[in-house]
């Protein structure tokens, strides 16, 4: 019978690598898994954290085993390359950082034993991912088991998998259920037999067979539908050897239709269901990706909690764990693979291997309905072996897995036209209009345009969001960082997508801040600011309520919240307050005086409050409330204002005079002038110079390339929409540093340069 042991304690690490390990040294520091060796320098900005190989090593005894007579080694995550030894012998390799794999040990075991595996996150050519928008932790960073099974056993080997495949096909009212399995080692006298269980655990149907492959009918099936209802079946699968059970598998299914239409958006079971949620990066604050389970509950408690019914689980596989609670609780899933920001023509074969291991892996999920190629591959444009790698993917998706569409994430810039969105089943863009460029106006009608010129594509939003930290205005502007500001754009996002049920799923980008090391933004290094909760899921931002009460019945969870309780120190005589609340009545109180009651079809209620003094706000809705409070102030707290860390200026030190230009403008707006394209082609020769003379040879941005050649690259106009200032603090992550004198230079000579004269 089957025995999985955890392996998960009693293990030493190490940053030396000059040779591998054969024995425990005392240099060596004692670490329990699940283990990353960038949870701090991950997310501290720099973009300078450890990126090595790096040796996990422990000690074992056979006898502390089961007694077996096969033993594997089951990895569940190791970033982003491992190797493994056992007793100074090498047993396997393995590239790509966010699947499980095995590894048959049976033949190298003694009785005393040392582990190592080499663990290497280092840049390279050829695995993804190599270059994107987050931290790539390395680490041992999921469990580690030891896999005991007989010789006759169900494969461990096949792309990781659980051995097992179901497939359940409706048909009415009932539905059929094909199941496959992969064994190994199957004897005469040996049998499969297969189980089908409710969710109750009630026996439905067994057969037995001596054929891997198996089909079942249930009658009057009960269908798994989202959030409203997941209902989950059990398929067991043992090899029966005169009535003892040599080795089983088992897994939890759901039976479910699923089409994407173009038109009417998506519809699971027949009926239109629309998929509003988040993504999601599995990292978080000192933790880096080394998860524990009630890290992963306390994550999908929150996603329900924000009433989103779909999640885009970026960029990369998952833990087994995480997508076992989506089933359970009903989201629907976008999965893909790292295949992202740059085309390597060395990593198809990596992409490849990733793509079989995310399939066969998670292919038992009713909650997967898409498979990920890439995400904005083509931001340095579409060539041919771009083209032929995701033909390989798209043709390896729909031949392993007929059930389940292919998509991909596209960046803005991607013309709609673009050959490469010809190749999947459906697709869907990254925008960010209203915070990298354009505006918040521009996103809706956009969609339209493309939804006019390809009808007969269905299109989503993979990714819409802007930065918040702890900054605050009564003004909010775009790429201000503020709170305000975030939430004044997901309301105007809210708005436009949520009534356009063509577009077949929006994802928030992101649900939790996240590590970004190579960011320096906001005035916190090292992170993705633009979670709807921070890193350390202690704050819940503005506009994740915004969210909250578009999403979430009244009938299953009331509530109103009042906007910007962590901003009190207020300048303006009148503040404008904002309430959100699913309730469709709010009543704002002033130091105990109702100043009136409105309601709103949008859940968005807007109130102004004289600020005099200090004044007790409360917002009430029904039964509940919400308070905070105001103060008059003659001056701003510049608590409140950004503060750039590590910046040699910050907006409020840069001189700008009425009707001119500054450092504090938006590029776009200098680029309407013709003596403003000309300064800036002065500039972009300066740090074209810069980064030749910069050891940085990977010159990235965030996760981004920069084309200075072409000068109107379309990342450049997603830059339009910040500041000169804002853009020059980002260069330094591409090691192109500014000094004040240079900065102050610059912002002279804007400053010699008129604004042109808006006409009315």
């Amino acid at each position: 019978m089957r025995n999985i042991v955890n392996f998960n304690d009693s293990w030493f690490f190490t940053k030396t690598n000059d040779k591998v390990p054969a024995e425990v040294s005392d240099s060596f520091e004692a670490v329990t898994l699940p283990h990353t060796w960038n949870a701090i320098d991950g997310v501290d900005g720099g973009n300078d954290y450890h990126r090595a190989l790096c040796y996990y090593v422990k000690s074992f005894s056979k006898s502390s085993l089961p007694v077996s007579e096969l033993y594997f080694l089951e990895i569940n995550g190791a970033n982003s390359s491992a190797d493994v030894y056992l007793n100074g012998e090498k047993l396997a390799h393995h590239d790509g950082g966010y699947s499980t794999w095995r590894v048959d040990m049976t033949s190298a075991l003694k009785d005393e034993n040392l582990l190592v595996i080499g663990v290497d996150n280092s840049p390279n050519d050829t695995v993804y991912p190599q270059m994107a928008d987050f931290t790539f932790y390395g680490g041992l960073y999921r469990d580690v088991n030891i896999v005991c099974v007989s010789e006759s056993h169900f494969d461990l080997e096949y792309y990781g998998g659980p051995g097992i495949a179901v497939t359940p096909t409706v048909n009415g009212s009932d539905a059929t259920v094909s199941v496959q399995v992969y064994v190994k080692g199957l004897k005469d006298g040996q049998k499969l037999v297969y189980t089908i269980y409710d969710k109750d655990e009630n026996e439905l149907d067994k057969l037995e067979s001596t054929d891997t492959k198996a089909v079942f009918e249930i009658k009057n099936v009960h269908l798994w539908h989202g959030r409203k209802d997941p209902y989950l079946y059990c398929c067991e699968a043992e090899i029966v050897e005169n009535g003892e059970v040599i080795d089983n598998v088992c897994t939890r299914f759901g039976c479910r239709t699923f089409k994407i239409d173009p038109d009417n958006g998506f519809i699971l079971n027949g009926e239109e269901y629309p998929l509003h949620g988040v993504s999601r990066h599995q990292d978080r604050l000192g933790i880096g990706n080394a998860l524990l389970p009630e890290h992963h509950r306390e994550d999908l408690d929150l996603i329900c909690e924000v009433g989103a019914t779909t999640i885009r689980l970026a960029h990369y596989q998952h833990s087994q764990y995480f997508y076992d609670l989506c089933d359970e609780r009903g989201l629907v899933l976008w999965a893909e693979i790292p295949y992202i920001s740059k085309h390597m023509p060395g990593g198809r074969e990596n992409t490849v291997s990733q793509m079989k291991e995310l399939i066969t892996q998670n292919y038992n999920h009713p909650s997967i309905v898409v498979w990920g190629l890439s995400n904005e591959i083509s931001i340095g444009g579409s060539d041919d072996d771009l083209l032929e790698n995701h033909r390989i993917l798209n043709d390896l998706c729909h031949e392993m897995d007929k059930t389940r569409l292919t998509t991909v994430a596209a960046v803005s810039m991607c013309k709609m036209d673009d050959p490469y969105l010809q190749i999947p089943d459906v697709v869907a863009y990254n925008h960010y209009f209203g915070w990298y460029g354009g505006n918040t106006s521009i996103n809706g009608p956009w969609f339209d345009r493309f939804h006019a010129a390809h009808p007969n594509i269905a299109v989503g939003l993979s990714e819409y969001g802007c930065e918040a930290l702890n900054w605050h205005t009564s003004n909010p502007k775009q790429g201000d960082y503020t709170e305000e500001y975030q939430a004044y754009y997901h309301e105007e996002l809210i708005k436009q997508l949520f009534t356009r049920k063509y577009i077949w799923a929006t994802h928030v980008w992101n649900m939790f801040d996240f590590g970004a090391d190579a960011r320096a933004e906001g005035g916190e290094n090292g992170q993705n600011h633009k979670g709807l909760v921070t890193m350390d899921r202690k704050y819940k931002k503005d506009s994740f309520y915004a969210y909250k009460a578009w999403l979430v019945s009244p009938e299953v969870d009331p509530f109103v919240h009042l906007c910007s309780k962590r901003y009190v120190d207020r300048v303006e005589d009148v503040t404008k307050v904002t309430v959100y609340s699913n309730l469709p009545e709010v009543e704002l109180f002033v130091n105990g005086e109702s100043i009136g009651k409105k309601t709103s079809d949008n859940h968005f209620f807007y109130f102004d409050v004289k600020n005099e003094g200090e004044t007790t706000i409360v917002a009430k809705a029904g039964e509940f409330t919400d308070e905070g409070k105001i103060r008059k102030v003659d001056t701003m707290n510049m608590d409140y204002v950004l503060k750039e860390k590590g910046a040699v200026l910050n907006w409020f030190d840069v001189e700008a005079p009425i009707g001119r230009f500054s450092l504090n403008d938006k590029l776009s707006d200098i680029m309407q002038s013709k003596r403003g394209k000309l300064w800036f082609i002065g500039v972009g020769l300066k740090i074209k110079k810069k980064m030749k003379a910069s050891k940085n040879d990977d010159k990235k941005s965030g996760g981004f390339e920069v084309d200075l050649k072409s000068g109107n690259s379309g990342l450049m106009q997603m830059m339009g929409g910040f500041t000169v200032l804002r853009l020059t603090t980002m260069m330094a992550m591409m090691n192109v540093n500014f000094t004040k004198e240079e900065l102050l230079k610059m912002n002279r000579q804007l400053n010699k340069i008129k604004k042109p004269v808006k006409k009315s």
